[in-house]
């Protein structure tokens, strides 16, 4: 089986297809996407670091310059929301935003959300058991950090039902070759949670607190360099992607140990919280919740014997990457004591994820809290299911029992 984005046994379990590829070359031609796919860790990693590539092309070239068709109008709301957040600027107005947005998005903010996370992690473990099982993607892997995130902006409680779909829409153009049905839903959602937001900012100009948007006005008002739509854009992001990744990092997690029981029995019987950070890591790196980051080549790139020109699109594998045994021991093996693994899920360079120590809190406490003392080991009820799409890796759901 070769790569095939779009067939349900890709999707499934990509890695056999990903060992062709990084036997192929180090950069293979897909016709089906028209992009070079970047299969293996060392070239993946560099290129994230490489300035000749960027998530856009338009701070240097006009669409028609680029050889490349602007998107339909009917997409600008999408597009506008998009473009204007941390992934996809480019410097200056990258390194711009990101210094503005670190500002209030600190370390000290972080761990001001700890008790907070491990106690939401707790509740909705409570609610898991009180039923005696469940889906544990809708019942604890989702709730947990869309709550964080929301507490985090400073969403009233009220009103955080709203942001998991609005997520969901947006993030349904990620995929490759998104649908027109699948863009008109990600452009509702890009009009109507940008307008929620616009009306939250109004708020907290008026009456700012401790959250996150107070932060961004702050930082705006002492430097007066960021701009509404910055800040909206900011935000939709720090959802998006705050969330997305954690929430598939713990159903893909829980499905990786039930089909690793050797190694689910050892850290249950370890029960060490010191030691979460290391099984969150290797989960992160075994099944990939970003399997492709894409990026756009500025000016011609060599990767091997390969002269990729200024134009194209390069796939970076972000799956195949973490796999890759010239970087790992024995990569297909789940080993949730590995003490190398500088996996490339967070990404790296100017676009690491600047949330990547929320989310790894995050996982920490859903993790342990299913593991602590007291709590019944879980059991898989049925085989799950995977989603269709591809770049952003997930279950449907895991029914659990105790």
């Amino acid at each position: 089986m070769g790569f095939d984005p779009w067939d349900a046994a890709f999707v499934a379990d990509p890695y056999p297809a990903y060992r062709e590829l990084r036997e192929q070359g180090r950069a293979v031609w897909c016709e089906a996407t028209g992009q070079w796919l970047v299969p293996h860790y060392a070239d993946v990693s560099a290129l994230l670091r490489d300035r000749r590539l960027g998530r856009t092309y338009l701070h240097r070239f006009t669409h028609e310059e680029f050889g490349r068709e602007a998107p339909p109008p009917e997409h600008e709301p999408f597009h506008v929301l998009n473009g204007n957040g941390l992934l996809d600027l480019e410097d200056p107005a990258h390194a711009r935003v990101r210094r503005l947005v670190a500002k209030a998005f600190t370390p000290r903010t972080v761990e001001r959300l700890v008790p907070a996370v491990q106690r939401l992690a707790g509740e909705l473990v409570g609610r898991l058991r009180a039923d005696g099982g469940g889906d544990l993607l809708s019942v604890v892997a989702e709730p947990l950090p869309v709550a964080v995130i929301a507490e985090l902006l400073g969403v009233p409680e009220a009103d955080r039902g709203l942001l998991r779909p609005w997520s969901a829409d947006i993030c349904g153009m990620f995929e490759l070759r998104p649908d027109e049905g699948t863009a008109r839903r990600a452009v509702r959602a890009s009009v109507e949670f940008s307008a929620y937001l616009r009306g939250l900012i109004a708020e907290r100009r008026t009456r700012p607190g401790e959250d996150l948007i107070s932060g961004l006005i702050a930082a705006h008002d002492e430097d007066g360099r960021l701009s509404e739509q910055e800040m909206i854009s900011t935000c939709v992001l720090l959802l998006n992607a705050g969330h997305e990744a954690t929430v598939n990092t713990t159903v893909n997690g829980w499905w990786a140990l039930f089909r690793n029981p050797a190694e689910l029995a050892a850290l249950r019987a370890s029960r060490d919280p010191e030691k979460l950070s290391t099984v969150v890591d290797e989960l992160m790196r075994y099944d990939t919740p970003l399997q492709m980051f894409e990026r756009w080549v500025l000016d011609d790139i060599h990767i091997g014997d390969t002269v990729i020109p200024r134009g194209a699109e390069v796939a970076l594998l972000f799956g195949s990457a973490n796999r890759d045994p010239a970087r790992f021991d024995e990569p297909d093996a789940l080993d949730l004591v590995r003490a190398d693994n500088p996996h490339l899920t967070f990404g790296a360079g100017i676009h690491y994820c600047l949330g990547a120590p929320l989310a790894r809190r995050e996982l920490e406490a859903s993790f342990g809290a299913l593991l602590a003392d007291g709590v019944p080991p879980l059991r898989l009820v049925e085989e799950p299911q995977w989603q269709d799409g591809y770049v952003i890796r997930g279950l449907k759901q895991l029914l659990v029992e105790f």
